[in-house]
């Protein structure tokens, strides 16, 4: 009754906050205005003088432009945080308040693209307002289209991320490795199951998978089981070629070719991994699991299980997507730092090997991490810098940097 309290409140102090301020967000000037010799340098006829550069290279627009700093948060608001399809106007206030978490974490410029869901071809219009940005973050775009559209904006030359994949993978590949670290596992020896397979669901088992990777770039987990709503996602079951990702995952993952419920998966795991629902995850699930086991319980508000039950039953670490229980898992710790990382080097994508290196230096940030603490804290502002000079230097390494 008090969690309810306080979060009435809360609706309340925010519905206030907007009004008061219209909005999070505004836009000022860089330069001064204030004479006819400023007005000439800033427009025309000056400024005729850095279109024909541009018109002859169009990467100093990184140069002379925002183009450089500035960052799209694109949606269609078919899935917005747990508000379903709300559409373009109800999500522009996460998507402003996404636009500040990146200016006050990453100094980045960003500014919300709302469209109405009946647009029919986002990738399109998406591709139409690229030039301005260097970096466009996909946001609340319901599976399957979210990886659909991502896919295919990977070759429009500027980083294009779907942070609601990506953002929340690399995350809990960091958690993951730090909770290996206090409980002594060998991170490729672990087995691991991931309930949910949406977007941060099937982002996270590749990522945890390492697909692609040779040995010698990155560790991988051999182990790993995926579930959904009706168990075990496995080569042999029914209906799942009418999924193309659910398929991919099944083609990746489960090795044993495991069929069953979310318990039949659990039991003998060293790792649950929730971004599912509410109650999915039960103690007496976790008692069935390796001993000290890692639970992951990310639904928000309500997460698989809660933290306290969880422990009761044996859990060595818990996280949660919470800020009011130890070890959050918030996607907030990652997305400032890659994207920052991918501006500076003015890079035209996003990579695997970017996203690794985002990932081992978050877990690396914490040097002494324990059961307590094996992520800092989002509001730590040296995270976003560590994250991206990592994500900087691999898209130097991988070659797709651009040299301005």
């Amino acid at each position: 009754m008090e969690e309810d309290s306080d979060r009435k409140e809360i609706y309340r102090e925010a519905l206030e906050l907007h009004e008061k301020h219209r909005g999070k967000l505004e836009i000022r000037s860089k330069v001064p205005l204030d004479t006819k010799r400023d007005l000439s340098r800033a427009y025309t006829p000056g400024v005729a003088e850095v279109c024909r550069a541009i018109q002859k290279n169009r990467d100093l627009a990184y140069r002379y432009t925002l183009k450089g700093n500035t960052v799209a948060i694109v949606t269609d608001g078919s899935a917005v945080l747990g508000l379903g399809n709300i559409g373009g106007y109800a999500a522009i206030p996460v998507m402003e308040g996404k636009a500040v978490l990146f200016k006050k974490f990453a100094g980045i410029d960003a500014f919300p693209i709302c469209f109405e869901s009946y647009h029919s071809d986002l990738v399109d219009e998406i591709k139409n307002i690229a030039p301005v940005f260097g970096g466009i973050n996909l946001e609340d775009i319901a599976a399957p289209k979210c990886f659909e559209i991502e896919e295919a904006l990977q070759d429009i030359g500027i980083p294009v991320m779907h942070d609601d994949q990506h953002g929340t993978a690399i995350t809990v590949l960091a958690g993951v490795l730090n909770a290996c670290r206090v409980t002594g596992r060998s991170f490729e020896d672990v087995k691991i199951v991931v309930c949910g397979a949406g977007a941060a669901g099937y982002a996270i088992s590749r990522l945890l998978r390492c697909i692609g990777y040779s040995p010698d770039v990155c560790r991988r987990v051999h182990n790993l089981v995926v579930c959904d709503t009706q168990g075990i996602i496995h080569r042999g079951r029914k209906g799942l070629y009418n999924n193309k990702y659910k398929f991919i995952l099944a083609d990746e993952t489960n090795p044993e070719e495991r069929s069953g419920s979310v318990a039949d998966a659990v039991a003998g795991a060293d790792i649950f991994i929730g971004v599912s629902g509410p109650g999915v995850l039960t103690g007496e699930m976790i008692k069935t699991m390796n001993d000290d086991p890692i639970i992951f319980a990310m639904a928000n508000p309500v997460p698989e299980i809660y933290p306290d039950e969880a422990r009761e039953a044996g859990a060595g670490v818990v996280c949660t997507g919470r800020s009011d229980y130890p070890n959050q898992v918030n996607n907030a710790l990652a997305f400032p730092g890659v994207f920052r990382g991918a501006l500076d080097a003015c890079a035209t994508k996003i990579t695997d090997e970017m996203k690794i290196a985002a990932a081992h230096a978050l877990a690396g940030y914490i040097k002494k991490p324990n059961r307590e603490h094996i992520l800092p804290s989002v509001l730590d502002k040296g995270v976003t810098r560590a994250i991206a000079d990592a994500v900087r230097d691999a898209a130097i390494a991988g070659g797709c940097a651009r040299k301005v």
